[in-house]
């Protein structure tokens, strides 16, 4: 059986930028967690990062990514380039069934271990089995509203965990960026 299930979304807004997931993990055909952390800051809380896949693999990602931040002094898309084609080249790693949604001041990326470094159309990208009902709702909120990112975020986890079977509304969000958007990030059983 294998682990599958998540909704990952991330929102850019001006300055301030917001990453959430929902909790669930799923054995099979059977929900086995609820409250997962699926999101987590890296380079001093500049970055935040979440993942779609298996846990342990993600992990070994969420270190190898940090790893590329500290080399490349923060710089987020030379980190994820060279995250990318370590995972394509190493044998171990593109064995890893992960992706990532990163985002910091400087973009929002989605890093694959195909090589593929994603950068997304506008101000919202989603990954995991419901992130197309995430992305939909973050970017209708992003045009229609003036809401902050991580409320973008809450709305579009909360809505996606209506509508997709994988998902639920245990939901986690991380904030960065500028002090008046950034509500310190929370997690928020529904």
């Amino acid at each position: 059986m294998r682990l599958r299930a998540t909704t990952v979304v991330a929102v850019r807004r001006a300055d301030s930028w917001a990453i959430g997931s929902d909790g669930q993990v799923t054995l099979g055909e059977m929900a086995v967690k609820h409250g997962a952390v699926k999101v987590r800051p890296l380079a001093g809380g500049q970055v935040l990062a979440g993942f779609a896949g298996g846990v342990a693999d993600a992990l070994s990602l969420f270190e190898k990514f940090e790893g590329h931040l500290e080399r490349y002094q923060g710089h987020l898309r030379r980190a994820a380039i060279e995250l990318a084609r370590e995972w394509r080249r190493d044998r171990v790693l593109r064995r890893l069934d992960a992706l990532l949604l990163v985002v910091g001041p400087d973009a929002l990326l989605t890093v694959s271990g195909a090589g593929d470094v994603i950068e997304a159309d506008g101000e919202a990208a989603a990954i995991g089995s419901g992130g197309g009902y995430a992305l939909a709702a973050a970017r209708a909120l992003c045009a229609r509203t003036a809401l902050t990112a991580a409320e973008i975020c809450r709305d579009a986890l909360h809505l996606a965990g209506e509508l997709c079977i994988y998902s639920n509304d245990h939901i986690t969000v991380l904030t960065g960026g500028a002090k008046e958007a950034n509500d310190g990030g929370e997690s928020l059983p529904a």
